[in-house]
């Protein structure tokens, strides 16, 4: 039914008919440049969110709008149902860095969660074992939103009012390595963890013990399985935060950074871990279209790059500097610095939330996370003059933060 023209606007927004499972305030966006995003009213953010590690090059980065517009002027989508020749590009793009020998293209991080968690399962079944079904996660971690997804990460937050738990997910103390111990058996499947968790809190597993969880499963033939989701694509310093210990999984999840901004993710394995995902086992209509395959090579090329790389980590020094000069000078407002290269914590002693919105008031935007942390995920991109100009929005945050106690 017809009726006048909507009066609404950006800065007057009508009721809302979106399903209401966000607690967001009512800021909004036009456009980003780099690491600034531009609100509609007018107002200029630093940005430290970055789509939540999803914007690794910045806001339309050259080479990726004009990787959108190459392609969306010759092909978006014609399913998975044909072969499509730019999935395998990427795909060899990603197993010539990796481990891996094969790819199946995703959505989101999600969806190659959720491929993990059944090829893990699927491997054992096909080599006769079909008892061996449980995931082994930590506590803190995030794998994402689905069923399984939720169960894996074993948040009770997450998982009240949706029935009852499913079977196979055990949740550790993160980082009890005699808990783990005494956890793998006769049934597991898999481990199953984020080398530097992301939501739970910016808190990474040290190098001994992930090649400690690495033995763990060759000794019992369990496979390991790292989400890599928010840490990896460069955000570390190195393409994927596992290499720091040198240590290969069996099978990985990817997403976030490796679009762009535009949705991809990625669920890779090795030969013998995928050895149970045959014609029929799954699939996807949108995942790894023409579209997103443009994209996620251009973006992938750009981070992969020796000196995205060697940049971040120059940053992450930098960063890493300034945040101690921080916390020593406002300790009752940072108690910790976490985190690896440009995947950032500060857990803090006022509440995270009410930090969030002081920093929003400095034209900061920064992110939340457990423990009472924050976190700082900037573009990769991020120049020293735009990291400075972060901490000194942090430094006026953190002296309101200690005038709002007095």
């Amino acid at each position: 039914m017809s009726g006048p023209a909507s009066t609404h606007t950006a800065a007057n927004p009508p009721v809302s008919h979106i399903m209401g499972v966000y607690n967001r305030p009512t800021l909004a966006f036009e456009r980003g440049e780099g690491v600034r995003l531009y609100s509609t009213d007018g107002v200029e953010y630093l940005d430290c969110v970055a789509g939540i590690a999803v914007n690794g090059l910045g806001h339309a980065h050259p080479k990726l709008v004009k990787a959108l517009n190459d392609q969306a002027a010759k092909l978006w989508h014609v399913s998975n149902i044909y072969r499509i020749p730019e999935q395998e590009v990427l795909a060899g793009r990603l197993c010539e860095e990796t481990f891996a020998d094969v790819v199946f293209f995703t959505n989101s991080g999600t969806e190659a969660v959720e491929l993990a968690l059944k090829a893990a399962r699927k491997y054992h079944a096909a080599r006769g074992a079909p008892e061996r079904i449980d995931v082994i996660t930590f506590e803190g971690a995030f794998h994402g939103r689905s069923y399984a997804a939720v169960n894996a990460g074993g948040n009770d937050a997450y998982l009240e009012g949706f029935g009852p738990r499913l079977p196979g997910y055990v949740n550790l103390p993160f980082g009890d390595m005699e808990a783990l111990k005494a956890a793998v058996g006769a049934t597991t499947a898999a481990i199953f963890l984020e080398p530097v968790q992301g939501e739970g809190g910016a808190r990474a597993f040290s190098d001994a013990d992930l090649r400690a969880i690495r033995k763990l499963c060759d000794d019992t033939g369990a496979l390991l399985m790292f989400d890599e989701i928010q840490c990896g694509m460069g955000r570390t310093g190195k393409l994927f935060a596992c290499e720091w210990a040198g240590v290969e999984p069996d099978i990985m999840t990817v997403a976030k950074a490796l679009g762009g901004g535009f949705p991809v993710g990625a669920c890779l394995a090795t030969n013998k871990a995928a050895c149970g995902m045959t014609p029929g086992t799954h699939g996807s209509t949108y995942g790894g279209n023409p579209l997103a395959m443009a994209v996620g090579l251009a973006a992938f090329d750009e981070v992969s790059k020796p000196e995205t790389l060697e940049h971040v980590r120059q940053m992450a020094g930098y960063f890493g500097q300034q945040l101690q000069g921080l916390m020593d000078r406002y300790p009752d407002v940072i108690a910790e610095i976490r985190g690896k290269g440009l995947l950032i914590g500060l857990k803090l002693i006022p509440n995270n939330r009410d930090f969030m919105v002081m920093a929003r008031d400095q034209q900061l935007l920064i992110a939340g996370g457990g423990e009472n942390c924050v976190r700082l995920l900037p573009a990769l991109i991020m120049t020293v003059d735009e990291a400075r100009e972060v901490v000194e929005k942090l430094e006026a945050t953190c002296q309101a933060a200690r005038a709002a106690t007095k």
